[in-house]
């Protein structure tokens, strides 16, 4: 079992101690959100509460991914990096593929992308791009920017995205995982066919009928023995017993924030010190026998 530690809701500034001490204390990843702007006025329904409203304030900062991972990256050296998720359809592939690519390369392939086709339309809107088409844009992205990633001559013909043969370095040295995010059976579908898939907030029941679902998928599209990846955050499994119960049902990774297990809150650094070292101490260890 490998573990995650996500950065939401934590003030930016924060940010290089909290990847440092991710590091010194056996976490494997750290998992970034994304959200490019707020407007002041949502209609859209947030698909992960049972009344349709979001979980942070207008007062929550989301910086840019790429960038925190580029500084994150530089004060750690074995930490890895994953967003949770990438709004990949609000974006321009090219300029994702080179922000991505190059921070696979300067952090030495320490990167996988995880992505989802978003839900709030208004920012859509303020981004100029279609949300109404956003989940075969993202597919077609997905195929785009591999290709880029190749660094070598390539060239695309599909429903959104044409050119002739373009060449984008740097080329990261290694393949960029790319996980799916969402919950909707297109979203489970798309992450089969991908490298892993990202949960919500989820029982262990919810996680071991969602795993059962992306095997059953995976099978479907040939890709039942490709390796694959389940990001999880569980509400009902904290102790080493029951981490080691997801692993059993397919989980791989099992993401928390430790200072909110132990009492700590958001913003307090001391609190994510602390949190971190006895969560090291009474799951991790314990998890991996050391």
């Amino acid at each position: 079992m490998k573990f995650v530690i996500p950065t939401a809701f934590s003030p930016p500034a924060q940010f290089c101690e909290m990847a440092q001490l991710a590091e010194a204390n056996g976490i494997d990843a750290v998992a970034i959100s994304d959200h490019v702007a707020h407007p002041e006025h949502i209609a859209s329904r947030y698909p992960y509460t049972p009344d349709g409203s979001i979980r942070w304030t207008e007062d929550t900062a989301w910086p840019d991914p790429w960038v925190s991972i580029g500084a994150m990256a530089a004060v750690t050296t074995r930490l890895r990096f994953v967003t949770n998720i990438y709004v990949l359809a609000l974006r321009n592939p090219f300029l994702a593929a080179k922000a991505i690519a190059t921070a696979a390369a300067l952090s030495g392939d320490r990167v996988a992308l995880g992505v989802g086709v978003g839900w709030c339309k208004e920012e859509f809107e303020l981004s100029g791009q279609d949300f109404h088409t956003r989940g075969k844009r993202t597919d077609e992205m997905i195929e785009v920017m591999r290709k880029l990633w190749s660094g070598a001559y390539v060239e695309h013909a599909g429903r959104f995205y044409r050119f002739g043969r373009t060449r984008m370095l740097p080329a990261p040295a290694a393949p960029v995982p790319v996980y799916g995010g969402g919950l909707s059976e297109p979203a489970l579908r798309r992450a089969a066919r991908l490298d892993g898939w990202i949960s919500d907030l989820h029982t262990s029941a919810e996680l071991g009928e969602i795993a059962a679902k992306l095997r059953r998928y995976r099978a479907e599209s040939g890709r039942a023995d490709a390796p694959f990846g389940m990001i999880a955050a569980c509400i009902d499994a904290f102790d080493p017993d029951s981490i080691r119960r997801l692993g059993d049902a397919g989980v791989t990774h099992y993401a928390t924030a430790p200072w909110i297990l132990y009492g700590g809150s958001w913003e307090s650094l001391q609190d994510k010190r602390d949190g971190l070292r006895r969560f090291h101490d009474e799951v991790i260890s314990k998890v991996r026998g050391l």
